[in-house]
């Protein structure tokens, strides 16, 4: 298999001058980038590492087992499949279906496509919620041929909470008793208020591991499983990851992606590098880079270290899409403040790329001949190198992502990378990639201004109305 590569050769010195990094100084590092290694070789599978296990057996045949039964009998009488989460629940679910699937996958007749149509609400916006479930009510059969997928590891996170019960209420309503057929819950295997909510209604579920944070939790069943209904090869996917996985796992740090490309991003944040943009080439990974902007910035944005200090760190990841953000903020990326570093995702071989005709307008020929007969392919790439060697021109730090093609093996490597790359960045800062303390206080607020029994003293805080 032709495998994901990547190129820093931009973000050094001899490229990009003084705000790049220097050569010597990754050769005299990689003593401590082995040490880093064989630590998360020794921590892989524990704690809250275990996700480094999901493209592996036990783990992998567990899960792949669970949703191919409940696939093969649920998928054939399917029209609408609709995704409840928010978050990790639903970031790596976006992120697969736009890039493994057409982007008109929902418009096309179900002869055509790979299963049923896919909606993913990961938010409580209620005009894009209440028009999703009127859309799928009214379509013919609607509710009857159509399956909720409510991803949730306590059921207590209020937006999910929220979607659930509006979407149960509907299913309840159209089909009686015969509307618990129709969900299929990714939860706790064993405790929490959604485990219990399945097992007293009958619920089909699928477990969210233990040790596996939503955020990582793209290859266990969160993501599998839509993926799965709608013909994505999850057994590619996570055959892309395992090979990934392999290399993040060597020693020899030339040949280990995850330990270079977390080492550079960390040494460029400290020379002031402070936003990670990531800019694919395709907008089918476009949305991937929704998913890394989570995994990145609520990994590594840390107030303290794991040593209790304050240290207020974390790069702020951004995402751009080539070529329509070179006409809106390459401009700022090349002329603005020189705190980014700028990673560029790049396609080698599209499978539906389209010819540009040879048949030119009599007044155009000259202005346009260049265009005749070349693909937009060829355009886009020609694009991301001609934004990349004027950012490098301009001493921008640069890195480029290279896709052989966009298939779910590669975009399985692109997903172990980051979440490996994580993990080591996450050392390098001495902070606890794992915990997300900030997000947790807005939780507990909510439930003050819900109403919730005993959060009253939150609702308190947030109206100023505690005396502080």
């Amino acid at each position: 298999m032709t495998q994901l590569t990547l190129d820093f050769a931009n973000c050094f010195a001899d490229r990009v001058s003084g705000h790049g990094l220097d050569a010597a100084d990754f050769d005299a590092a990689k003593p401590q980038l082995v040490e880093l290694t064989q630590r998360l070789n020794d921590s892989r599978g524990t704690g809250s590492e275990r996700w480094r296990e999901l493209p592996f057996d036990p783990m992998r045949s567990e899960h792949i087992n669970a949703i191919k039964a409940l696939v093969e009998q649920l998928r054939p009488n399917t029209k609408n499949l609709i995704v409840l989460g928010i978050g990790g629940s639903a970031l790596g679910n976006i992120a697969l279906q736009s890039a493994l699937n057409p982007a008109t996958y929902n418009l096309q007749p179900r002869e055509q496509r790979n299963g049923p149509r896919v909606f993913v609400l990961d938010n409580v916006d209620p005009q894009s919620v209440g028009t999703t479930l009127t859309e799928v009510r009214r379509s013919d059969p609607g509710l009857e041929r159509t399956v909720i997928n409510v991803i949730s590891k306590s059921g207590e996170t209020a937006e999910t909470a929220a979607q659930f019960l509006i979407a149960r209420a509907l299913l309840k309503d159209a089909l009686g008793d015969e509307y618990a057929k129709h969900v299929v819950a990714v939860t706790d295997p064993s405790s929490g208020t959604m485990r219990r909510i399945c097992d007293a209604e009958g619920y089909a579920t699928l477990p969210v591991p233990e040790g596996v944070g939503g955020r990582f939790s793209v290859l266990s069943p969160v993501g599998l499983f839509s993926a799965a209904m709608c013909g994505i090869d999850i057994a590619a996917l996570l055959d892309g990851a395992a090979a990934m996985d392999s290399r993040c796992a060597s020693t020899d740090i030339a040949e280990n992606p995850a330990a270079t490309l977390a080492w550079v991003l960390i040494e460029l944040y400290r020379k002031g590098k402070i936003n990670h943009v990531l800019m694919p080439y395709s907008n089918g990974l476009y949305l991937l880079a929704d998913w890394y902007r989570q995994l990145w910035a609520e990994s590594l944005g840390k107030r303290v270290d794991v040593d209790g200090r304050e240290v207020f760190v974390g790069p702020t990841p951004i995402k751009a899409l080539g070529a329509t953000d070179q006409h809106s903020q390459v401009q700022l990326y090349r002329e603005g403040p020189n705190d980014k570093v700028i990673g560029f995702m790049e396609v080698a071989s599209f499978a539906d790329d389209v010819t540009i005709p040879d048949d030119l307008p009599a007044e155009a020929v000259e202005q346009l001949s260049y265009l005749a007969g070349s693909t937009l392919g060829t355009l886009l790439n020609a694009e991301m190198r001609a934004t990349q060697y004027a950012l490098t021109d301009s001493h921008r730090p640069n890195f480029t992502i290279h896709f052989p093609s966009i298939t779910a093996q590669h975009v399985g490597e692109f997903l172990q990378l980051w979440m490996v790359a994580t993990a080591y960045a996450g050392l390098m800062l001495n902070i606890d990639a794992y915990n997300q303390p900030a997000v947790e206080t807005g939780k507990l607020a909510t439930f003050g201004l819900m109403g919730r029994d005993g959060y009253e003293h939150w609702k308190a805080k947030v109206l100023g109305e505690d005396g502080g």
